[in-house]
């Protein structure tokens, strides 16, 4: 894996955080395993686009149209960008925005299965770089980012305003922060929205899972500059469930 001097994880919470993450990694790897998420190099390639018959076929539809909206968006600041992405997983939408001129794209993550494997399909792009840590508590020196991207991560830390608060000491002057592919409730939806994931993850076998799944509010939003790029409607989100159930959030610095 890429090497980076400028990414140290800080102490006192090194030796503490290190055990919490190499015990969440092992969970999460099991866990997407069990439900099909795990890819062979070849298919990571071509990812966001699946088979038909895939089990997920509709999801990475989904997503393949957020990446893509994505990534027009900032191309259209035509400007050299730095772009960070936290929870970069697999690497595949790092990889996908890497293809924005200028752009230099750096992927972070905990979870080294992944990162490894990223950076074994991905790591000849020369303007894209993994590095394992945790935003929270790395140090980067005098480096800012232009974007921050929260794709379907955002919901693995526990406190919105804290992460996005840090997110917000990274960027550059007219930074911004996107959140996608991830859920957002009214404090009414809270109490179900928590029972479904329970009985999910009780159901795949790891219970455990649910200590690391954190359900985010819309009115921690509204603490911060933001603009809403896209938010599903009711109907759109319960009725036509064939559409992007998740909002397009914005965070300007």
């Amino acid at each position: 894996m890429h090497a980076d001097s400028t990414t140290i994880l800080t102490e006192p919470h090194s030796a503490v955080q290190k055990q919490r993450d190499s015990q969440f990694e092992k969970q999460y790897i099991s866990l997407r395993n069990r439900e099909g998420r795990l890819f062979t190099d070849e298919d990571l390639q071509q990812l966001p686009t699946v088979t038909k018959n895939h089990p997920y076929y509709k999801e990475w539809e989904m997503r393949k149209k957020s990446a893509t909206a994505l990534t027009t968006y900032l191309s259209q600041k035509k400007q050299l960008l730095k772009i960070l992405e936290v929870g970069c997983g697999n690497g595949w939408l790092s990889n996908k925005l890497s293809a924005i001129p200028g752009s230099h794209i750096t992927g972070l993550d905990i979870n080294t299965t992944e990162l490894e494997q990223a950076d074994r399909v991905f790591g000849n792009n020369a303007n894209l770089l993994f590095t394992a840590g945790d935003i929270r508590y790395t140090s980067w020196g005098n480096k800012k980012f232009d974007c921050i991207i929260f794709a379907a991560s955002i919901q693995y830390f526990s406190s919105l305003q804290l992460i996005i608060s840090r997110s917000i000491e990274l960027l550059n002057e007219n930074g911004e922060i996107h959140i996608i592919d991830s859920p957002f409730y009214e404090q009414r939806e809270l109490a179900s929205a928590k029972e479904r994931s329970d009985i999910h993850f009780q159901q795949t076998g790891f219970p455990e899972m649910a200590t690391h799944y954190f359900h985010h509010c819309w009115d921690k939003v509204a603490l911060f500059r933001h603009k809403v790029v896209y938010k599903p409607s009711y109907f759109q989100k319960y009725i036509l469930q064939n559409r992007n159930p998740f909002p397009w959030i914005c965070i300007k610095k």
